[in-house]
């Protein structure tokens, strides 16, 4: 059975959408059995396209994001999902407060931590800065993503 991940961030229009769309090619290419998605903490978005901005980043280098659409995080997605890897803190939190029980908070880890193991560390959010900030973005997601796909690859 496949594994599913769920990648999440406030609003799911930068960070989220960026690292599904990029998963979801390099799974692709790879051949994997691999179920990917993202959400937003946030209902600010719902429906919508990501970022123009990290659309445009995410395509100057060959990934597509245009075909997303933004969604809020619900509960049923501790039963929809093994793996939900949040950008930052407040992610994990605004998340793991609808957690019923340990199982469903365990799923939930810190997207950056296959790439900086037992860090925190966060995905800067470039919602509000230049174009620069968003490809810094871009690289730090495009690593973060190789390590997951090689952390799961060892894992089978």
């Amino acid at each position: 059975m496949a594994k599913r991940i769920l990648m999440v961030c406030l609003g799911n229009i930068c960070r989220s959408p960026l690292a599904d769309g990029l998963l979801l090619r390099k799974i692709k290419e790879q051949n994997l059995d691999l179920t990917v998605d993202s959400a937003g903490t946030a209902n600010y978005h719902i429906g919508k396209a990501p970022d123009l901005r990290m659309i445009q980043t995410a395509a100057k280098h060959g990934t597509s994001l245009d075909f997303l659409r933004a969604r809020q995080f619900t509960s049923k997605d501790f039963q929809n999902f093994d793996h939900i890897l949040v950008m930052d803190q407040s992610n994990y939190n605004d998340v793991t407060k609808l957690a019923q029980h340990d199982t469903e908070r365990q799923k939930v880890e810190y997207f950056l931590d296959y790439l900086y193991p037992n860090q925190k560390a966060a995905v800067p959010d470039p919602y509000y800065g230049s174009l620069k900030d968003f490809e810094e973005v871009y690289q730090l997601v495009d690593k973060a993503t190789d390590a997951l796909i090689q952390k799961l690859i060892n894992e089978h």
